[in-house]
């Protein structure tokens, strides 16, 4: 059997587990805005060719002005209301969970997951997720977008480091646990 490409989850939330807020923004995410500081996204992203992402979050990017941040990956938008293909973007109204079987079985790096939370929870009700890297950032939103779903099931993870910054944001990586 070949070896599977891994799905990892590189993502930002709230102390209380948001990752959006009530009106889906992300302002938030400035609160630890350092110079020359990436949170190890630079490093991560190099372990990745190939980006899945939902219709909001490219919605969000697209409006704050970024034409697209994976100008060197393959790009799949999950879309309920379009489909077609710009460069190397994709944009698919395929469920998540399938389209990433069929990706998981494809020759390349690994698989980065941005968001947002449909997707995210989509994957993880497959148990399609491998890898999680989560930073907290040192905010309460008090409502919002929830990173975390209630219908996942069980999923056991193995802390494989952390590590707090001087901005105040925690980050923790974790392998997820498959079990059969």
């Amino acid at each position: 059997m070949a070896i599977q490409r891994r799905v990892s989850l590189f993502i930002a939330t709230s102390l209380d587990g948001y990752i959006a807020d009530n009106e889906g923004g992300i302002s938030f995410l400035k609160l630890v805005e350092a110079a020359g500081e990436d949170y190890g996204y630079a490093e991560f992203s190099n372990t990745a060719d190939t980006v899945v992402l939902g219709r909001k979050t490219w919605d969000t990017l697209q409006s704050m002005g970024v034409e697209n941040p994976y100008q060197d990956k393959e790009v799949f938008v999950i879309s309920r209301s379009g489909a077609g293909k710009q460069g190397s973007v994709t944009i698919t109204p395929q469920d998540p969970a399938e389209l990433v079987k069929q990706l998981k079985n494809l020759q390349g790096k690994g698989i980065y997951v941005d968001g947002g939370a449909e997707v995210v929870n989509s994957l993880l009700r497959e148990k399609l997720i491998d890898h999680m890297v989560i930073s907290v950032i040192p905010v309460i939103l008090g409502g919002g977008v929830r990173l975390f779903g209630e219908e996942n099931p069980q999923q056991s993870l193995k802390l494989l480091q952390s590590k707090a910054f001087p901005s105040g944001l925690v980050q923790m990586e974790y392998a997820v646990e498959h079990t059969v």
